[in-house]
């Protein structure tokens, strides 16, 4: 088969890696510079994707597109990408509900073909190796996966049926991500009463507990302007399966009390516990 030409909407940290990923088994990867940042257009360089001027362009020349991008754009990225008649394939690879996922897939079959896609773990850059979870109809997974062949991005099909890699996604995130605001929460009370570090010392002799972690609530906190958004689509996710979605609910309100500090690396543990104490 012949290397496809891959369009990546848009080059967010994980975008643009899982892109560069793909670019081992593809003959070009396009993205698109109309309405995005310099950050954006910086990491489209450092990964040597190659720019195109506007959407049409890249829907025009794109084989596969991968949508990568905030969770609360997905619906209208993919309507835009629909309003194109894009008839590749599209790969809808972030962290919404099946429901919105099947929506997406309304929206653009029957000129595209949708793959549902979900990434769990890191950015595949050093030396990490997140899996690229797909579910939808077998030839289209097929391309997918021979995408990312001996690349870092690894695959794994969930079946044929829009919706189960949306669904494992957010079933794993419910636990990851609000695991780390419960850390902020149990950190932050114990600092108040002063016992954070008999708190840490406790909660080291487990090592699989992430209250052993305290220093990540920083990095949780520069990615809460993404998190929040995604845990609400979790919670919708609960409720449509007649779960109680308000943990979720309320780790996303937690969250969002850090939005200020969008991809601050330079956030401390205790500036991140200022701010959770005093938004």
């Amino acid at each position: 088969m012949d290397q496809p030409t891959v369009g990546i909407l848009h080059p967010g940290s994980m975008g643009a890696a899982v892109a560069a990923c793909a670019a081992a088994n593809a003959s070009e990867v396009l993205w698109c510079e109309a309405g995005r940042s310099t950050a954006s257009a910086g990491r489209a360089a450092e990964f040597s994707l190659t720019p195109v001027a506007a959407l049409p362009a890249l829907l025009e020349r794109s084989d596969i597109v991968i949508s990568l991008c905030p969770p609360a754009a997905a619906e209208d990225l993919a309507r835009d990408v629909a309003g194109h008649r894009f008839d590749g394939v599209y790969v809808e690879a972030n962290a919404i509900s099946p429901q919105r996922t099947q929506r997406i897939a309304a929206l653009l079959e029957p000129d595209a073909t949708v793959v549902d896609g979900g990434v769990v773990g890191s950015p595949p850059i050093r030396g990490k190796t997140p899996t690229l979870y797909l579910s939808g109809p077998v030839a289209a997974v097929a391309r997918i996966e021979a995408l990312f062949a001996s690349t870092a991005v690894v695959t794994r099909t969930l079946g044929t049926e829009v919706g189960k890699a949306s669904a494992l996604k957010l079933s794993y995130a419910s636990y990851q991500k609000t695991s780390r605001v419960l850390v902020a929460l149990a950190v932050g009370m114990a600092r108040e009463h002063g016992v954070d570090q008999e708190l840490i010392e406790v909660a080291s002799r487990r090592t699989d507990s992430y209250l052993a972690e305290p220093e990540y609530v920083a990095k949780a906190a520069a990615r809460a302007w993404r998190w929040g958004p995604e845990l609400e689509e979790t919670a919708d996710t609960l409720a449509a399966a007649g779960l109680p979605p308000e943990l979720l609910r309320a780790a996303a309100s937690t969250l969002a009390r850090w939005y200020d500090v969008k991809d601050d690396s330079e956030l401390t543990l205790t500036d991140a516990l200022d701010r959770l104490a005093q938004p």
